[in-house]
């Protein structure tokens, strides 16, 4: 599915670099990011940059239901696109591309994405970017910084808004907050905060966010200091039995009224059932046998908590059609129901955890 204008992916073997990207346009131009709050700093007394207009997919309602994404005011779809997988793969347009776009198709309305997915070429970012160029207003976009002070921060976000092709974000957040070393980072001065409410203040970014899938009292820290829109968490069956998101992140986030995004659900494969193994390797080290649980019963257990939609990346467009066909026909699960999968997941909980601080190898049989 070719783009109407010229796809610089293909211009450029797959990459794009800084000449190219000064011609994407005013709305996407890198510098915008120090232009705009130069310019504020220069001229406290001038006019504000004009609100963005928030996004709209008039297929969502008739997809999947819908949930308010916490006090963004966002109606947000059950299922929505995560930039991983296929989306962060080198030299892949040729699926990325129509992946993304049959997302829009389909209903999604919600488009995650990251500087840190696909490595320096941030793929990611470069694929959405070709789809946001023409149907920007159809999609809640998101994306991260991993960088924990203001100026790196804002170097990393001048160059999404021109990779993403687009003058704004819906949603900014701090990437995979990990120890309260990164939370003292990120608040001290000089830490990205400063940058998040900059970039907040003239309209770069609508909404803040953060995400994090080690430690839930990491997550829990920052949001009691700052009132953060939004938090991504890891979220899935096997959570009850190792340093659990649900006991005290989940319940906070709620009394917050935070949009509340699930990640993990299917463990990247290390939770269902008839995905084997990888051969032996370091990056395989915690994924010793095939998972217990489908991938409807994966997501419908995050979904019957009060989530307010779950990311999931996709290889293929096969995926993403049965991940929207499950959201459409969601039911929530009753607590016996819940309980029953947490107890199917227990025998593999080690490796469904695998991203989290200290996890622990499978229960033996």
């Amino acid at each position: 599915m070719a783009p109407q204008d010229p796809n610089p992916l293909e211009a450029q073997g797959g990459t794009l670099d800084r000449r190219h990207l000064l011609k994407l346009g005013a709305a996407a131009a890198a510098g915008l990011v120090a232009q705009r709050l130069g310019a504020a700093e220069a001229d406290p007394g001038a006019l504000p940059a004009p609100p963005p207009v928030a996004p709209w997919n008039p297929a969502t309602a008739g997809a999947m239901p819908t949930r308010n994404l916490g006090r963004t005011g966002h109606r947000v779809g059950l299922f929505s696109l995560g930039g991983q997988a296929a989306l962060e793969q080198p030299h892949n347009e040729k699926v990325a591309i129509p992946i993304i776009e049959r997302g829009l198709d389909l209903g999604v309305n919600y488009c995650d994405t990251s500087a840190r997915y696909g490595g320096e070429a941030r793929w990611s970012e470069q694929y959405f970017g070709a789809v946001m160029q023409r149907r920007r207003q159809e999609a809640f976009l998101a994306t991260k910084t991993h960088d924990r002070t203001a100026d790196g921060s804002l170097r990393l976000l001048d160059r999404s808004l021109a990779l993403l092709r687009t003058d704004h974000v819906d949603l900014w957040q701090l990437h995979a907050m990990s120890t309260m070393d990164d939370v003292h980072r990120v608040f001290a001065k000089g830490g990205a905060l400063e940058a998040f409410q900059k970039a907040r203040d003239q309209k770069l970014v609508r909404f803040l966010g953060l995400s994090g899938h080690t430690d839930p009292d990491v997550l829990a820290e920052a949001i009691r200091r700052f009132p953060f829109d939004t938090v991504l968490m890891a979220f899935n069956a096997a959570d009850p039995w190792h340093l659990p998101f649900q006991k005290t992140l989940l319940p906070l986030a709620v009394e917050k009224g935070m949009g509340i995004i699930g990640m993990k659900i299917p463990a990247r494969g290390r939770l269902l059932a008839g995905v084997q193994p990888p051969p032996p390797g370091p990056r395989s080290a915690t994924y010793t046998r095939p998972g217990t649980l489908t991938i409807q019963e994966a997501l419908a257990y995050t979904l019957s908590h009060p989530v307010s939609t779950v990311i999931l990346g996709v290889d293929n467009i096969a995926q993403l059609e049965e991940n929207v066909r499950i959201a459409k026909a969601f039911l929530p699960l009753n607590a016996s129901q819940l309980e029953a999968l947490e107890q199917k997941a227990k025998p593999v909980y080690g490796q469904a955890s695998w991203f989290k601080r200290d996890a622990p190898a499978n229960p033996r049989a």
